[in-house]
């Protein structure tokens, strides 16, 4: 993609001859971009989201012409948007300054002004969307106001509602045909384990499929899309019967199921290859992902030519090639096929390669640990960062990061976590969390942090706890809870006060803090108060640095200046960054202000590393 090729935002940012720049802000300032996503009856138009100006933003793709055109161009970055299957418009969700409330808005594949895509439909949080022919959408919003709800919009029609709850819920996919929509919701109440239904158009419901009563434990299902034939009503499904993810064929029509046998460790995904009569399956395991073709009709497993590392999206074309986002900590990302041809390259020099990663099982409280450990040249012990990570149901992986990259680069090594609450390890690992939030995994990150120290890999009075999101909270709650622990704390958008967090957050998270505590604060306050970082505010004797967008739904900012002005009563010493943004920034500059800011701070508290 040469510059001359952008046909909006065509002011590329000045950059210093590479020679100039160090290798950690290389990583940040390279090129990247994302898997594309192509339009179901014009598969050589696609979608893609790329840094390539400075800021994430989408593309459009035209396959045959080379012709790739830049779509959004906002401030803040956009990475919400969809094709219609005609590839005819590009729809994408146009929040204000990062705080995920908005309206979504489409533009011609080919350019032009961007127009409201579901006029009449007020502002709200997004909740899923679905594009199918002749102009049809399904929407999903929610608002504080009216939980979550389903529009059917048509061209040229106002928008006709078709579900409605209080718990969170969302838009899972829409038949080939459009005739039936796929919905995830949480009726029940557990936000962490959703149910399936299936109505028509009109709302009335085809088909119910609900695991969250059918055993001692709740089991939750994922809708992985309808089956690409017309007037097939198949739902591929995600599901937790055998104590991990794994997918089955539901026939909406008839009830039946078809379960699917994988003779592979960990959580298997997949998706429909275009004829309908395969599978795409993603295994994850221990922290590494790879590729296979499963052949519905014969149960024959086919791995695809995958390089060891880490699968964060995949695709297959309607020739059968399948395309993947592919990367591994030691390599940067790259859009491959299993061709073997590298499908779409950024412009500029390639990010600089980091530091691959070493497997450490630590034996914890409630079993084996898994930690990505990567370390520096030179002879331990180390400064050491233990890089918590978001969610909590997520996980570290072998994959490219730039910030922990920055780390090495510096002197430390970096440990990463997959403590209990992580996805990738099974059912019962992902939903430990329950009643002591925050607790239990500072349980495990304390018992991987005393293998560091004994093993000779870190040094115990240069250990810095940080993590952003869900990992911003755990550093906060674990330099209150284990003040002994850690000499210094980087906090990025947390949550540091949980009540005050409760209240102010979007909705759908309302929902998932009420299953993971077993309710409200009004209804558990003591539950709340003990996982709060706020109860534990005045044992903080490490140093910390805090960093919050302004604009954050996920963890507001009112709840992160109730911890800091309890940081100036107490005199405790720290320092914190605000940004106009929302849970996290997508532009590549402010990204690279708050790396700085974190390395200066850490040079600045901690003797011994490198200076940046």
């Amino acid at each position: 993609m040469s510059n001359d090729e952008i046909r909006r935002g065509q002011n590329l940012p000045a950059q210093p001859p590479a020679s100039a720049v160090p290798a950690w802000e290389q990583r940040f300032r390279a090129a990247r971009v994302g898997l594309p996503e192509w339009a179901w009856d014009a598969p050589d138009r696609a979608l893609f989201v790329s840094n390539v100006t400075g800021t994430y933003e989408i593309y459009a793709w035209d396959r045959v012409t080379g012709e790739r055109r830049q779509v959004t161009d906002r401030p803040n970055g956009t990475t919400d948007g969809a094709l219609t299957p005609d590839g005819a418009w590009v729809w994408w969700f146009s929040d204000t300054d990062g705080d995920e409330f908005g309206t979504w808005v489409r533009q011609s594949f080919g350019g032009g002004e961007d127009q409201p895509a579901a006029p009449g439909l007020a502002p709200s949080y997004p909740a899923g969307l679905a594009l199918g022919r002749d102009g049809l959408a399904v929407v999903g919003r929610s608002t504080e106001e009216d939980g979550t709800t389903v529009h059917v919009v048509r061209p040229g029609a106002e928008p006709v509602e078709i579900y409605r709850h209080r718990e969170s819920a969302g838009v899972g996919d829409l038949s080939l045909d459009g005739r039936l929509v796929a919905i995830e919701h949480t009726e029940h109440g557990d936000a962490m384990h959703a149910a399936l239904r299936v109505v028509d158009l009109d709302g009335a419901t085809v088909a119910e499929l609900d695991d969250s009563r059918c055993g001692a434990e709740p089991l939750g299902l994922e809708c992985l899309g309808f089956a690409p034939v017309a007037g097939d009503g198949r739902l591929l499904v995600g599901h937790q019967r055998n104590g991990r993810w794994e997918p089955l064929v539901w026939d909406t029509a008839t009830g039946e199921e078809q379960p699917l046998e994988f003779d592979l460790p960990g959580d298997v995904v997949a998706e429909w290859y275009p004829d309908g009569r395969s599978l795409l399956v993603v295994h994850a395991y221990r922290a590494r992902s790879e590729l296979f073709r499963y052949e519905l009709a014969t149960g024959k497993l086919t791995a695809l030519d995958t390089p060891p590392g880490s699968v964060s999206g995949a695709t297959a074309r309607p020739d059968g090639e399948v395309e993947f986002l592919w990367s591994s900590a030691a390599r940067p990302p790259q859009v491959r096929s299993t061709s073997g041809n590298v499908v779409l390259e950024p412009p500029g020099p390639r990010a600089p390669e980091s530091v691959p990663v070493r497997d450490v099982w630590v034996t914890g409280p409630g079993g084996p640990i898994h930690a990505l450990v990567q370390r520096p040249e030179g002879d331990g012990p180390f400064p050491t960062v233990f890089e918590l990570h978001g969610g909590p149901a997520w996980h570290d992986s072998d994959a490219f990061a730039a910030g922990p990259a920055a780390w090495l680069d510096h002197g430390f090594a970096v440990v990463r976590v997959n403590y209990r609450g992580s996805t990738g390890y099974g059912r019962e690992w992902t939903d430990a969390l329950r009643e002591r939030v925050g607790l239990i995994e500072l349980e495990d990150v304390a018992a991987v942090r005393e293998w560091a120290v004994t093993s000779g890999l870190a040094d115990p009075r240069r250990l810095v706890l940080s993590g952003g999101s869900w990992g911003g909270y755990l550093t906060l709650l674990g330099l209150g809870t284990q003040p002994d622990d850690w000499t210094l704390g980087l906090a990025a958008v947390p949550v540091a006060d949980y009540v005050t967090a409760y209240h102010d957050e979007m909705e759908a998270l309302k929902a998932i803090d009420r299953t993971l505590f077993g309710g409200s604060p009004d209804e558990v306050p003591e539950r709340y108060a003990a996982s709060s970082p706020l109860t534990y505010v005045d044992r903080v004797r490490a140093p910390v640095f805090v960093s919050a967008g302004m604009n954050d739904p996920r963890c507001p900012i009112r709840q992160v200046e109730n911890y800091l002005r309890r940081l100036d009563e107490l005199g405790a010493p720290h320092e914190v960054y605000r940004y106009d943004a929302g849970h996290g920034s997508l532009v590549v500059e402010e990204r690279i202000k708050q790396m700085r800011l974190e390395l200066d701070f850490v040079r600045r508290h901690l003797d011994g590393g490198r200076r940046p």
